[in-house]
């Protein structure tokens, strides 16, 4: 394992269930993730560190298919994963749109390329 770690602050971050046809999420759990991570406007904070993922106070393991994009016309940086919360698996999309949103995605790119070769 590496000793990457990286922190940054996110605009907008959401995280739904997934895959799709994984079993369904309990309303305390959606609530929860709605009320703190979803449809909180205030911006998060994102920790990145080797399979662990935190978003403010939310913990999440098992990190596996990352995609990292900066879309054309955008001042942006997008990172899409599947991670692991507790004994459900969810889809987190976490977009930051600071001024150093390149340094981010090429932190984050050096990060997942490390982290496919665990």
């Amino acid at each position: 394992m590496s000793d990457f770690e990286i922190k940054y602050f996110a605009d907008k971050v959401h995280v739904h269930r997934w895959p799709q046809e994984s079993p369904v999420w309990d309303d305390s759990v959606k609530k929860q993730l709605d009320e703190h991570i979803n449809k909180n406007p205030r911006k998060k904070q994102i920790t990145v560190r080797d399979n662990y993922l935190k978003i403010e106070n939310f913990e999440f393991g098992s990190l596996k298919k990352i995609g990292v994009s900066v879309p054309f016309f955008k001042e942006e940086c997008t990172m899409i994963l599947e991670v692991g919360f507790g004994e459900l698996m969810a889809h987190a999309h976490i977009t930051t749109k600071s001024g150093d949103y390149l340094e981010v995605f090429n932190k984050l790119i050096s990060w997942s390329k490390s982290f496919s070769k665990i």
